[in-house]
């Protein structure tokens, strides 16, 4: 995993083609599973029905039915990117936050407002526990769509920059905490995505997860705003890295990515400049 090494301690807290599969009737999924639209009379037709919404994309398992692992869409001829920013919170970080520690990034979720970018968020079910009000914001804005980023934060395999580690019995109810956490907290737009904490995953972790029917999301540019203080250093890494069908990793917290909304400033329209638009993962892996 040559990406996971470029991001060192910054984080400490790939099939692109396979064929894709419905999405899994989860928790996470059921509110978006299709039903039958009801005929209109033929006798006297009125407007179309409403398009009921459609499950999002997944990918079918990997060998030994492993959760999959999407990093980007290889050789896209469309210019398209997905930006995706990690809501990272660990499950005893309560403390900190009660003294102050900002987590969130509400200037960044209104920058993207703004500057009209479709995103992916990839939250821990501790951050929406948290910032329930946040979480429900952002799950019931169109433009953006929650993926899960574990619930407490702590490493599925190791070694990882120093996280603690879920057991792995323990790994699959991890997950389902955090789409419960996302529930609870009134959010909507929950993709069946999971990001891995810290980037870091084996075998026997997607061996863990392949239960709870997630596809697991990757990135290939790294954007390293974790812990920086240059706007513009992160910004540029993003742009020398962005090809067509890329993934960015970014972060949505505060005191771990303070310059992460000025880089985005920059970013955006520069990359709308040489001719990208911005799309969700749920979008990109449709493609």
């Amino acid at each position: 995993m040559a990406a996971l090494g470029l991001l060192g301690a910054a984080l400490v807290g790939c099939g692109s083609g396979a064929a894709e599969t419905p999405a899994p009737r989860t928790k996470a999924t059921a509110a978006v599973a299709q039903s039958p639209s009801p005929k209109p009379s033929a006798a006297a037709p009125g407007p179309k029905p409403a398009r009921t919404p459609t499950a999002p994309p997944t990918m079918a398992p990997g060998p030994g039915g492993l959760t999959p692992v999407y990093t980007h869409r290889a050789k896209s001829a469309e210019k398209v990117v997905a930006l995706t920013f990690d809501a990272d919170m660990t499950a005893d970080q309560g403390p900190r936050a009660a003294r102050g520690e900002h987590f969130d990034n509400p200037e960044l979720i209104a920058t993207l407002r703004r500057l009209k970018v479709d995103a992916t968020v990839f939250m821990t079910g501790r951050w929406a526990e948290e910032y329930p009000d946040q979480a429900k914001s952002i799950g019931g804005d169109p433009r953006f769509e929650i993926a899960n980023h574990s619930y407490s934060h702590y490493a599925f395999a190791t070694p990882c920059y120093g996280l603690p580690t879920v057991a792995g019995p323990d790994q699959a109810a991890d997950v389902q905490r955090a789409f419960d956490s996302f529930r609870d907290a009134g959010a909507v737009n929950v993709v069946p995505y999971f990001r891995f904490p810290g980037g870091c995953y084996d075998d026997a972790a997607l061996r863990a997860l392949a239960p709870v029917g997630v596809t697991a999301v990757q990135w290939d540019v790294v954007s390293g705003d974790a812990f920086a203080k240059d706007a513009d250093a992160v910004a540029e890494q993003v742009l020398d890295g962005v090809k067509p069908g890329s993934l960015v990793v970014m972060h949505c917290t505060r005191s771990a990515a303070p310059v992460t909304e000025r880089a985005v400033r920059r970013i955006v329209p520069e990359l709308r400049a040489r001719g990208y638009r911005f799309v969700k993962v749920s979008e990109l892996m449709s493609r």
